[in-house]
């Protein structure tokens, strides 16, 4: 009798109460957090974004360079000039062509304006009207060499003043008078003024929840006082082979003067940037269809799929921008062997 009321009550337990079923798996995931990025600060530099090396289009010995490494220089201002002697001479023997080419066209024409008033008169032939009209050809096709010529000997002689195309400080020389230089071959460095940007390297993570215009506060390390606001210009397209981080452009909006090329600053989005969220492609189901997420409620303790909105990917993350709230908790890994509904178990640091 004993034996069978043991029986009914172990029939009678409920299924909590068997010890031998498997506990809930911990899932790694990560709580969204919207604003997590506006904590994010960055060393960038000051940068021109325009910068260019100058040198001569044409073969030559450097005559004068009145400008060195630091001098501000306007738009039109002369940089450097080669020693002219050989494009005066070339221009000189253009000239001389033009004079010749005059002198020999003014003949062929007289030439055949005779023999057409020869021929008209019947006393010359045909054959010599058209003999002086070949000449007079020849002697015009040589007159448009000439000009030619002279145009090209005078761009030439043009060439040997190298001026600044806008204003700018010029950052670095490379050659100094005296030096025979060939043609393209740099000569100096010009960066704009009129134009500057801060560079920072930002991790993909992080670049994520960034887009083009998103604004920025910057002040100078040595001097932080000194701040300008700033708005994301571009990204470059390719992430460093060593670090894999991604150069950032900002441009900056009418910085103080203390800004000058070169100068550390520190940068952070403005408290009034959007941020964003961003999460490892991975823990996206179906993102070229229908993406979605798992979602954890914590008070059951179960998983719900969840439709987001995509968009741009960036390395091995991807930019979420809907879908999503503030403070819930979203898995990362083993996404394809979880249901709707499924209890999991605690939460995992990624």
């Amino acid at each position: 009798m004993k034996h069978l009321l043991y029986i009914l009550l172990l029939a009678a337990a409920p299924a909590w109460a068997n010890t031998d079923a498997p506990a809930p798996r911990p899932v790694v995931s990560e709580v969204v957090d919207l604003r997590r990025g506006d904590a994010t600060g960055y060393v960038g530099t000051v940068t021109a974004r325009i910068e260019a090396d100058l040198g001569f289009p044409l073969l030559g010995t450097i005559a004068t360079r009145p400008v060195d490494q630091g001098d501000l220089v306007a738009a039109g201002d002369m940089l450097a000039r080669l020693d002219p002697e050989d494009m005066e001479a070339d221009l000189r023997a253009a000239e001389a062509g033009i004079i010749v080419a005059e002198a020999q066209l003014r003949s062929a024409r007289d030439a055949r304006d005779r023999a057409q008033a020869l021929v008209a008169r019947d006393v010359d032939s045909e054959s010599r009207l058209e003999d002086a009209e070949r000449t007079l050809a020849g002697a015009e096709a040589q007159m448009e060499q000439a000009r030619a010529a002279l145009a090209q000997a005078r761009d030439r002689l043009k060439d040997t003043t190298l001026t600044a195309p806008h204003e700018g400080v010029i950052t670095e020389v490379y050659a100094e008078p005296g030096a025979t230089i060939s043609a393209g071959e740099p000569v100096l460095h010009l960066a704009a003024t009129d134009r500057l940007e801060v560079e920072i390297d930002v991790t993909e993570r992080d670049l994520a929840r960034l887009s083009p215009g998103t604004p920025f506060e910057v002040s100078l390390i040595a001097q932080p006082d000194l701040t300008a606001r700033a708005t994301l210009d571009r990204i470059d397209p390719e992430a460093d082979r060593s670090t894999r981080t991604r150069r950032v452009h900002l441009a900056l909006d009418t910085p103080p003067g203390g800004f000058r090329l070169g100068a550390l600053v520190g940068v952070r989005p403005a408290r009034d940037a959007a941020s964003g969220v961003s999460l490892p492609y991975t823990a996206v189901l179906s993102p070229d269809s229908a993406p979605a997420v798992w979602v954890v409620d914590r008070e059951t303790d179960t998983v719900a799929r969840r439709a987001v909105t995509l968009g741009a990917r960036l390395g091995a993350q991807v930019q979420i921008t809907g879908g999503l709230a503030p403070g819930e908790e979203v898995v990362l890994k083993g996404i394809h062997s979880l249901k709707d509904g499924q209890r999991v178990g605690p939460q995992v640091q990624p």
